[in-house]
């Protein structure tokens, strides 16, 4: 299948104005029709009326992926369907003026997440279909000029099985007989096109005189009735809030909210019917972080509704306008609008490691990349990670902190108004910020969107005669405005933190802050509130504070900040695993923030899995059991649900003996609570399989009580871990051989496959890895290519033949380029954990 490259979407653009689509999907299993889905039926009958205007005349081609082209007709006149060339019709001598393209043809359900995806729940063997366009699955479900700069109107009808509820970007009205029709909608980019069908459960409200929606698979009804009034007060808060900073309102004439099942992103923001991955509503206990995360997750989609829907990328290059935006207005709105008031400490402490590590690997790139550094779809398929996200909205923090919110807010409706319903390139949305300030934005644009890399701030702290003073050395060239905490030790409890004051400094300095009164702070703290992008060093003596009374200092932001540059030291060679760990045992059982907590847990793992010798192994783990222990005691009273379910998730994962955790799944609770939900009974009967503790006759038992996708899931993962030759050659061949798997079964299997504790029953496998799942990558496409690499490649392995297998793989042509940007990922992750233990 051909890719699209920008130089044939600019042809395309400036011959083509697409005016309206007239899309029929017929998924009913009626006369003359595809199988019924719910039947097991594979396809899915489209018709598509395309209306457009040649400007001149000339050649172009519209795309589609059929199971079956019946027919193509052009202005009335059919066109041979044997012409179409992969995903690519050719439309050959168009003369200038107005254009009807019809075409019909039978489509194939996905089980990747991409396209039209079809999905059974084992719950209850109710079926859901719903589609994910992304970049070029429009092709899979009707035919398009896919491109985002041809938006056009869309008219959308949905035949269904008479049980189903049909949801669009625009108001579904049922006509009867199954038939759905949805409102014309504004101009959209094709990508944005939504349907989810099936016999869901709904809750609907208004608000601002626009119908509101929450559904979910029936299974699920339960769990999303006990959250309803929780996500429909965060998504009404977000949106007076939206409306209070933008001039232009919500562009779209409903608000819907899906949960769907096994969807490959956290969510997409479909216009007016925004789709999430399931798994936020909650069947099993969860921290308040996680529903924080969740309503970040709203905030972030519904920015998008004015960043992204309302005014569209014009080429692919420009993807971080939509993301970085709304990563960045996500927890902003959330943090000014809703009980979740601390969001930019877990951006902190979570996100923005994600945006370092990225930025730190050779396949880095610009915030806004060149348009030469994108040149086709496949390679802006590469560019959805932290950089685009995490990095990019920091950038936008930064951008915030220096110029001022109000110009920043000024700059934007500016663009908004100026291009709404339309396309804009990050050109347009420098020059509406710079209409609205002094500032040279243009300037600050090329320092900080169109580099790479992270920079690196050290303070030298001198002390004379009662005064002291400040100087910055930068690693990198970017300008800074940072914060810089200065901290005292109380004299009367050694262990509390005191902030003698916070002062800002822009970086690089004309010299030297200071002199300041006083003996130097016991610690100071760059980028005390975050508000840039940079990794941030200790001198000596602030260092041997922070390992003192980290967990005092009083503000979660800069203990989160502080964290974080301790695991950049860590990932540097700059600071030895196992301080890390001595740290972390010492201070985290003090900790009070959920996010921290969470985080810093999250990679004492890594440390035990990838940065220490396998022979010190016991001895992390050991650590990370001691931290646990501590916080389980701590919580033993009942005083802190969420962070003694933290730790009992860390203490199972940890696990190096079986008994413990045997007995709580004997008993049906952890000594002291919780009692065990699903999920975490999963985590025991996981760790249990990883041990050798279980076998397939008690996984099986356990799906029985759960039977659930989610329980499905969660046996697939135990059984992929046991350690047995058996066990592993079966997951082998589930992995590899026979293209079965769901996007989620893949993933689970995967997970569940390569164990440290299993490293000589799996060496087999290794040298397999790299073609077979090259193979994989090739026969299933780019979901399933992403999800090998996150999930399947041998992180255990961390050795010089893994290290040389992989980049002999990586130089083969051919591979799929979604599969080899992920691998060539985690080889350098892979360096890097060797360079550390190396000097560990």
């Amino acid at each position: 299948m051909s890719v699209l490259t920008r130089d044939e979407a600019q042809t395309r653009a400036q011959l083509l104005d697409v005016h309206r689509y007239t899309i029929a999907l017929d998924l009913s299993g009626g006369a003359g029709t595809p199988p019924d889905p719910a039947a097991g039926g594979e396809t899915f009958g489209s018709r598509s009326v395309i209306h457009f205007t040649a400007r001149a005349d000339g050649d172009t081609f519209v795309e589609l992926k059929p199971a079956a082209l019946h027919s193509i007709t052009l202005d009335g006149h059919p066109l041979d369907p044997a012409l179409l060339d992969g995903n690519r019709f050719p439309l050959t001598g168009l003369g200038a003026g107005e254009h009807e393209l019809t075409v019909v043809a039978d489509m194939r359900y996905s089980t990747t997440g991409e396209g039209m995806h079809r999905f059974t729940d084992p719950s209850d063997g109710e079926v859901y279909v719903y589609t994910q366009l992304f970049m070029e699955d429009v092709q899979r479900v009707f035919a398009a000029f896919d491109q985002p700069d041809l938006k056009a109107v869309f008219e959308v009808t949905v035949t269904a099985p008479e049980n189903w509820t049909v949801l669009g970007n625009s108001v579904a009205t049922h006509q009867g007989d199954g038939v759905w029709t949805c409102a014309p909608t504004p101009p959209l980019a094709t990508y944005f096109v939504a349907v989810a069908a099936g016999p869901w459960h709904s809750v609907r409200t208004e608000h601002a005189g626009l119908p509101f929606g929450l559904h979910c698979r029936r299974s699920l009804a339960e769990y999303l009735d006990a959250d309803t009034d929780e996500l429909f007060e965060v998504t009404r808060q977000c949106f007076d809030r939206f409306h209070e900073k933008f001039d232009e309102p919500y562009p779209f004439d409903s608000y819907d909210q899906a949960f769907v099942p096994e969807f490959n992103a956290g969510a997409m923001e479909n216009p007016g019917l925004v789709t999430f991955r399931d798994e936020f509503v909650f069947r099993s206990a969860v921290t308040d972080t996680e529903r924080q995360t969740r309503a970040m997750v709203v905030a972030h989609e519904m920015a998008h509704m004015w960043f992204g829907d309302l005014v569209t990328m014009v080429w692919w290059d420009d993807l971080w306008l939509n993301e970085s935006f709304a990563e960045y207005m996500g927890y902003q709105i959330l943090t000014e609008t809703t009980r979740f008031t601390d969001t930019w400490v877990d951006f902190a402490v979570n996100r923005k490691g994600w945006g370092y590590d990225a930025d730190q690997r050779p396949s880095t790139h610009a915030v806004a990349p060149d348009p030469l550094a994108v040149p086709d779809t496949a390679s802006a398929l590469l560019n959805f990670d932290g950089i685009s996200y995490a990095k990019g909205a920091s950038a936008l923090r930064q951008l915030v902190t220096w110029m001022g919110e109000k110009d920043f807010l000024a700059g934007i409706n500016d663009h908004f108004a100026r291009h709404k319903f339309g396309n804009a390139t990050l050109a347009d949305f420098i020059d509406s910020l710079a209409r609205a300030t002094d500032r040279d934005v243009h300037a600050w644009a090329e320092s900080w969107l169109r580099t790479t890399g992270v920079d690196t701030l050290r303070p030298a702290v001198t002390e004379t005669g009662g005064t002291w003073s400040l100087d910055i050395g930068r690693e990198g060239a970017r300008p800074h405005r940072i914060t810089v905490g200065a901290y005292d030790l109380d004299p009367v409890d050694p262990e509390r933190v005191l902030v003698r004051g916070r002062f800002d400094l822009d970086v690089p300095q004309a010299g030297p802050s200071g002199p300041h009164p006083g003996r130097r702070p016991a610690l100071v703290v760059l980028n005390d509130n975050d508000t840039t992008y940079a990794k941030i060093r200790f001198d000596a003596a602030s260092w041997d504070t922070v390992v003192r009374v980290l967990s005092r200092i009083p503000e979660p932001l800069t203990r989160a900040v502080v964290w974080n540059a301790a695991r950049d030291l860590v990932r540097d060679g700059e600071l030895a695993p196992m301080e890390y760990l001595d740290a972390a045992r010492a201070q985290l059982p003090r900790e009070n923030d959920l996010a921290i907590v969470q985080n810093v847990l999250a990679f004492t793992a890594t440390i035990a899995d990838r940065y220490l010798p396998a022979d010190r192994r016991p001895a992390a783990l050991a650590a990370i059991r001691d931290i646990c222990r501590a916080l389980m005691r701590r919580t033993e009273d009942g005083s802190d649900p969420g962070l003694r379910l933290i730790a009992v998730r860390h203490a199972i994962a940890a696990a190096a003996q079986p008994e413990t955790i045997q007995e709580w799944l004997a008993d049906g609770s952890v000594t002291g609570g919780p009692e065990l939900d699903p999920e975490l009974r999963w985590r025991i009967l996981y760790r249990l399989a990883v041990l050798g503790a279980v076998d397939d006759r008690a996984i099986e038992a356990e799906l029985d009580l759960d039977p659930s996708a989610t329980g499905r899931e969660g046996a697939a993962r135990c059984r992929a871990a046991l350690p047995t030759p058996e066990a592993k050659a079966e997951a082998w061949k589930q992995l590899f051989t026979s293209d079965s798997l769901t996007n989620y079964l893949l993933s689970a299997t995967a997970q569940g496959f390569w164990q440290p504790e299993q490293a000589e029953l799996v060496e087999e496998y290794l040298p397999r890895f790299w073609g077979a799942a090259s193979e994989l990558a090739e026969r299933r496409g780019p979901a399933i290519a992403e999800a090998l690499g996150r999930y399947g490649f041998p992180l255990h392995a961390v050795d010089a033949a893994t290290l040389r297998q992989g980049e002999e793989a990586l130089a083969v042509p051919g591979m799929l380029p979604a599969l080899h940007r992920k691998l060539a990922d985690q080889l350098d992750d892979l360096r890097r954990a060797l360079a550390v233990r190396e000097g560990a």
